[in-house]
């Protein structure tokens, strides 16, 4: 399977998740692995992974979820795909000897995967950064055996995600807010309506779609206190984008704000938020 060129339409993505995104990530590696435990637990609960299926991660991040599947589909095999190199250099470190995991850097849109044949396509949170998602997704189709499975999990609406809303509302009174972005601008939101991802699974060629919701709590403390869930909200998220860059004053400013409405909402050493996602899967045509 050859690499291919980042689709031209995706090629901000690319910087963003080659430059400061990238480096974010990797910095936050297992803060993210840990606060979204309970996603990655759902969706591959609805994945259903099996003992040697031949696996695609599609937006891999670190890792940590290829490695996962590797386990669970040994002796098969798992192709884990993303657009980051600095991110990639992660899953190397984090990859063991006995674990049947492949990295490589390639666009899901452009990468030659009709030759994978895979019984499986899965990510979790990778699919909402494409310029033209239908054509990433038709690009899938053709990674898959016919009657092949995908399965996927998206953010649900921003109102739903106070995780992310309830933040940037409180850094506001001491910083600018980020300029809203269209809803379907390629983000971690453009996949939040329903309808769409239906329609955009119908016009890739995918049959028996099926888009479940799923509420879920993510604790941004990680079983700690209420300084981890501040750390956590610098750190990862829109508010930590809307904080970088500003002043001492005004950080140290919304830090405060930010840890009162923590201990508010402290349970024990937990800062538990409503997280709202969707499930979705589909097959290949078994024709």
């Amino acid at each position: 399977m050859a690499e291919a060129p980042i689709h031209p339409d995706n090629a901000a993505q690319a910087a963003y998740w080659n430059g400061d995104g990238g480096r974010a990530w990797v910095e936050q590696d297992e803060r993210q692995e840990q606060l979204l435990r309970p996603i990655s637990d759902r969706l591959l609960e609805a994945a259903d992974p099996r003992s040697g299926e031949r696996v695609i991660d599609v937006g891999c991040g670190c890792g940590a979820m290829a490695i996962e599947l590797s386990r669970r589909v040994a002796p098969g095999e798992v192709l884990g795909v993303d657009i980051s190199e600095p991110i990639l250099a992660r899953d190397g470190e984090r990859a063991t000897p006995n674990c049947a995991v492949r990295f490589i850097l390639g666009d899901a849109a452009t990468l030659d995967l009709a030759q994978a044949r895979a019984d499986l396509i899965v990510s979790r949170f990778g699919v909402m950064f494409f310029a033209n998602p239908t054509l990433a997704f038709a690009n899938m189709l053709s990674g898959l055996r016919p009657g092949g499975r995908l399965a996927f999990a998206c953010w649900r609406e921003t109102a739903r995600n106070p995780w992310a809303t309830e933040p940037v509302r409180i850094a506001a009174r001491h910083v600018p807010p980020s300029p809203e972005r269209p809803p379907e601008e390629p983000g971690p939101f453009a996949l939040a309506d329903h309808g769409r991802i239906a329609q955009i699974l119908d016009e890739a060629g995918f049959a028996d779609v099926v888009i479940e919701p799923c509420d879920v709590e993510l604790d941004i403390a990680l079983g700690r206190d209420v300084d981890e869930a501040v750390s956590t909200i610098f750190a990862t998220g829109p508010t930590s984008r809307m904080l970088k860059g500003q002043s001492d004053a005004a950080r140290a400013a919304a830090a405060a704000d930010l840890r009162a409405w923590s201990a508010d909402r402290a349970v024990g050493d937990r800062v538990p938020l409503p997280g709202a996602i969707w499930i979705v899967t589909a097959r290949k045509p078994p024709r």
